[in-house]
This record gives structure tokens, C-alpha cells and sequence, in this order.
């Protein structure tokens, strides 16, 4: 792909991945169209020299319009409706999964429409399912989550795979490239459930379930918004990569940390029996053990975290 001057929309544009990317696609010389659903956040847009359009992924026909004016090469997918402070249960994630399964089929028939050549959209690492994956790294080739530990998790999982499953039919019918980014959590300084994390921990109301051994897989809001720029330019049509930092880490070690680098109450203890009743959802995702392999992204986009783990990426948060 490469080549500076590209046309590229972006769908989520003023999300907390969205404002990053933005900003690395005007540096590298891009010009960008960005869309958000609210008229109030289209000078922020404006601010960060992009072409701001006001469109609901949903409203199919304003959809095609504002795709076909905008003429771009490439269409970025980063649309979510999660609460400001990040998801604590199934129903904070239920608009969302209709952004994932709708709203992608709306956006890739309008990027087709509209004669783009490439979409990349953001999955997450999810889809290898909730539960203990044990310490051996996921793969791209590791196999996704069919079924769940309970059945109310599955929705959010199911629409991920739509995500992909629209994306990657479009890049095998030839009809655009589509490329799949799975991301690890997002955290960082504009990310909601970042900022929720940091006002609990403050007042000591973040807490640690069981022994704090559920593992995740990070990756920096800015280093998230690196990685796609990546992928327009060189992601392979077809492919899925993780876009995750160098070392998954214990939520013990992370939440531990967090506490020092802010200044915070050290995180308090609370039984997992405790956990599963006040928060099934939080028990459940924040026990789970996603341990992730970026070599894909490294090897394919020739991409590196600048924050490779949540050491260097939590530092930015006492700035």
C-alpha cells in the first residue's frame, strides 16, 4: 500500500483511539476525513486538521453519502458506544456489539461503494473467549471462543467474529483489503476505562479479585493508534494481527503498580466469591488469562510498542 497523500476515513473518530490516530495519520501527511456521530464534537475534529462529517453508521443512505463524498483509499472502522468509564456488564457492552455486527456490514458496503481499496477494523482479544488460556502466548492461529463459560458472555464475543467474518469475506471476494486488528486492553491518558481505574484507586475502590492472577494483555493508546497506522500502510490483506505490548502482565502486578505511579491506596483484597456475586462480569473477565503474541504485527507491519509494557505505559499517567 504505503505512499504519503493517502485519503483515509475514519469511522470513531473521536473515540479514545480515534483522536490518537487522527493526530499520527495528519503527521504522516494523510489527508483524513473524520466521522462522529455528535455535531458538538466536529471541532475537535476540526482542531486536529481533519475534515470532520456528522453520520450514524446506522443511517445507511447518510452512510453511503459522506463515503462517496469523502473519495477515500483507505476506511478505519473504530466504532464503539461503550460507557465513559468502560464496561462493567454485559448490557454496558450491548451497543457496541451492534456497532460490531451492523455497523460493519453498513460500513464495508459503503466503503465498497464508494470505491476504497483497504478497511481496517478493530477487533479485540476477546474473541479467544473469557477463562484461563494458561501462560503459553495466543497466536492469530489460536482458535476463537464458540462457546462460553456462561452464556451470557457470548454475545460480545460473537459480535467480534462478525467484525471479522465481514471483513475477511470482503478481502477474500477480492472486493477491498481488509485487515483485522485484535487489540489488547486499551489503556492510557483519553481512554475511559483508564480514567475510571485512576479516580477508584484514588479514593482506594479498585479492587484486586482473589489473588489478583488473571492476566491481560495491554496495549498504549498510542501505540494502538501506531499499529494501524502500520496496517494501512503495510497489513496484508486478509491477515489478523494482535496488537498487543511486549509482556502481559498479573492484574496483582499491574494494579499494584498503577497504585506507586500514581501515588494511590495500594489496591484492596476482595474474596472471588465476594467478586462473583457483587460483579459476575468483572469475576469473570478480570480472572480471565489472555497472555497474547504481538510477533505477527512485529514481523508483517514492522511495528514495536513504543511503551512495550505497562511499566513505561503507566509512567505516562503521572505526567
Amino acid at each position: 500500500m504505503g505512499g504519503h497523500g493517502m485519503r483515509i476515513f475514519v469511522a470513531g473518530a473521536t473515540g479514545a483511539m480515534g483522536v490518537p490516530l487522527v493526530k499520527h495519520l495528519v503527521a504522516a501527511g494523510h489527508h483524513v476525513t473524520g466521522m462522529t456521530r455528535s455535531e458538538s464534537k466536529r471541532s475537535l475534529l476540526e482542531g486536529l486538521s481533519a475534515t470532520a462529517v456528522v453520520a450514524d453508521v446506522f443511517n445507511r443512505e447518510r452512510l453511503g453519502a459522506v463515503l462517496r463524498e469523502a473519495k477515500p483509499d483507505v476506511v478505519v472502522h473504530l466504532l464503539t458506544a461503550l460507557p465513559k468509564l468502560g464496561p462493567v456488564r454485559p448490557a454496558d457492552l450491548v451497543a457496541t456489539n451492534r456497532l460490531r455486527i451492523e455497523g460493519t456490514k453498513n460500513l464495508v458496503e459503503a466503503a465498497i461503494s464508494a470505491g476504497a481499496r483497504r478497511l481496517v477494523a478493530e477487533s479485540i482479544v476477546l474473541v479467544y473467549g473469557y477463562g484461563d488460556h494458561g501462560s503459553t502466548l495466543l497466536t492469530e492461529e489460536a482458535p476463537v471462543a464458540r462457546t462460553s463459560p456462561r452464556p451470557w458472555l457470548q454475545p460480545t464475543i460473537d459480535a467480534g467474529l462478525a467484525l471479522e467474518e465481514t471483513v475477511l469475506s470482503a478481502a477474500r471476494s477480492g472486493r477491498l483489503e481488509g485487515v483485522v486488528l485484535r487489540f489488547g486492553f486499551i489503556y492510557g491518558a483519553g481512554a475511559g476505562s483508564t480514567e475510571g481505574m485512576v479516580a477508584m484507586m484514588k479514593k482506594r475502590r479498585m479492587p484486586l479479585i482473589g489473588e489478583g492472577s488473571g492476566v491481560w494483555s495491554w496495549i498504549h493508546v498510542n501505540d494502538a493508534a501506531e499499529a494501524t497506522l502500520a496496517a494501512i500502510e503495510r497489513g496484508r490483506s486478509g491477515a489478523v494481527y494482535n496488537i498487543v505490548d511486549d509482556e502481559p502482565v498479573t492484574w496483582r502486578d499491574y494494579l499494584n503498580h498503577a497504585a506507586r505511579v500514581l501515588g494511590a491506596p495500594s489496591p484492596f483484597r476482595l474474596p472471588l466469591w465476594l467478586a462473583r456475586l457483587a460483579s459476575p462480569y468483572a469475576a469473570i473477565s478480570l480472572t480471565s488469562r489472555f497472555a497474547v503474541s504481538n510477533a505477527r504485527a512485529r514481523r508483517e507491519l514492522n511495528w514495536r510498542p513504543v511503551y512495550p509494557t505497562y511499566r513505561e505505559g503507566l509512567a505516562t499517567l503521572s505526567r
